[in-house]
């Protein structure tokens, strides 16, 4: 497993469980033994276990069956097995057949096979980090948002969906930085959407996938014998977007002629279609994008100063790669496997924890458009509900190293947050193993176990 689930055996002779102890270490179980019910409901309370291995009668007021209920209330995700004497296995069958959340995971009846033993431990372990991985999955979907398309719970994106909303109501030109897959266009989109030219045409060109002889009479237009071909007159995009918005994809790849006659009409409205003298205006909201760094591109002679000033005039939206919200991987998992089902058929349900563990520390060079291209991918080539490691690419299967994510802006975060997102990001580092984090943060396990509780991250 790749964490490291948390047993805590409760046995009133020491003797048996250091001797289970021994063995369940073997299988790099992290133990805790104590000898006695009310010991354990203190270490339940301390730190909540993922299995508990208790003898059902213990010296004590408190018993087995005690134990069991209040490892259910404090973690309904632990997972309890009983251990019974000879001819008291009615009681711990009870216990197993329960209705109630307080129901037992197994039980054994004295002497214990240990090879028994750890084999019903192995089975519950996973299942308790399996429950408590999808737990985690629905608090990350509950806490998710999606605004116009754009899916996320982490704070990088929340702070950029915040400035598309307040940019949306003003009528200025706004520049996306980003890189190739992070979604600019549908950023552009949910500016136009929540403006008030939300019914008016919204119109992008692709100024990378345009030759320099061509772009002038996509971006302006032309009149009829302007060039060989022009055999009737043409609206440019500016005219087609007149009262909405004109979205400038890869503007950083626009040629320097085209960047003077930009910036013309970003200042007066005018447009000159190619072969006329003749002024046009219209009413067009310009929002450009690019994946460079267009403070580079001035420095280095190919992109205007004046133009970068007039796009940078209200600062720019700004979208993270996937590797810096990891956080968002899962929800906008599901929201692709609910796309490809609709798309293809399908009926997957969901993804299984190992698959979702290495989607989760993939760098994604591609981002979100790479992600979506995986997970359409893993629905052709799975066979079972859930999708498995096995459907994933090659390539993420091999991967098993996590990219460190780049510092996030905290500015205006309070010490809680920052505190909260730091350890998130630990733990997140280390696959979600608590002790590996602990040690990681240079603080103690309870520490850290109280913290998440406090976080409400357990």
């Amino acid at each position: 497993m790749a964490d490291t689930a948390f047993v805590l055996i409760v046995e009133d002779e020491r003797a048996h469980g250091e001797a289970i102890a021994e063995a369940l270490s073997r299988s790099n179980y992290a133990c805790n033994v104590v000898g006695s019910g009310s010991a354990a409901i203190e270490s339940i309370r301390q730190r909540p276990p993922d299995v508990i291995v208790t003898d059902y009668k213990l010296g004590g007021e408190v018993d087995g069956m005690q134990v069991l209920r209040e490892a259910k209330q404090r973690n309904p995700d632990s997972e309890v097995i009983l251990i019974t004497a000879y001819g008291s296995e009615s009681l711990a069958r009870e216990a197993l057949s329960q209705d109630s959340a307080h129901r037992a995971y197994d039980y054994l009846i004295k002497p214990v096979d240990i090879d028994v033993l750890r084999d019903k431990v192995n089975r519950a372990a996973r299942q308790a980090l399996s429950a408590r991985e999808a737990r985690l999955l629905r608090t990350q979907a509950d806490q998710a948002f999606d605004f116009c398309g754009i899916l996320g719970s982490s704070d990088v994106i929340l702070r950029e969906v915040k400035r598309v909303q307040k940019l949306a109501k003003s009528k200025s030109t706004v520049l996306i930085v980003g890189e190739t897959g992070t979604g600019k266009e549908l950023f552009a989109m949910a500016l136009h959407a929540n403006s008030p030219r939300s019914g008016k045409p919204f119109k992008v060109l692709n100024c990378a996938a345009v030759s320099e002889t061509l772009l002038e009479s996509e971006l302006f237009g032309h009149v009829k014998g302007a060039f060989t071909g022009a055999i009737a007159d043409r609206k440019g995009l500016v005219q087609s977007a007149d009262g909405g918005t004109l979205f400038l994809d890869e503007i950083g790849d626009m040629p320097l002629p085209m960047q003077a006659k930009l910036l013309r009409t970003l200042d007066t409205g005018e447009v000159l279609r190619v072969g006329t003298n003749d002024p046009q205006y219209f009413d067009v909201r310009f929002i450009a994008a690019t994946n460079h760094d267009i403070a580079e591109l001035v420095r280095n002679g190919t992109f205007r100063e004046d133009l970068f000033y007039r796009l940078h005039a209200q600062g720019a939206i700004h979208l993270p790669p996937l590797r810096h919200r990891r956080e968002d991987i899962p929800v906008l998992s599901h929201r692709f496997l609910q796309q490809s089902n609709r798309e293809h058929g399908t009926q997957f349900e969901a993804v299984s924890s190992e698959a979702m563990r290495k989607l989760v520390n993939y760098h994604w060079p591609g981002n979100v458009r790479e992600l979506r291209n995986v997970i359409f991918r893993m629905c052709l080539e799975g066979d079972e509900p859930t999708l498995q490691a096995d459907d994933l690419p090659e390539h993420l299967r091999a991967s098993t190293d996590i990219v460190r994510m780049g510092p996030p802006s905290l500015a205006g975060m309070t010490m809680a947050d920052v505190e909260k997102l730091h350890i998130m990001n630990t733990l997140r580092m280390f696959g979600g193993n608590r002790e590996k984090t602990a040690k990681a943060l240079g603080i103690g396990a309870r520490t850290l176990y109280r913290k998440l509780r406090d976080y409400g991250l357990r």
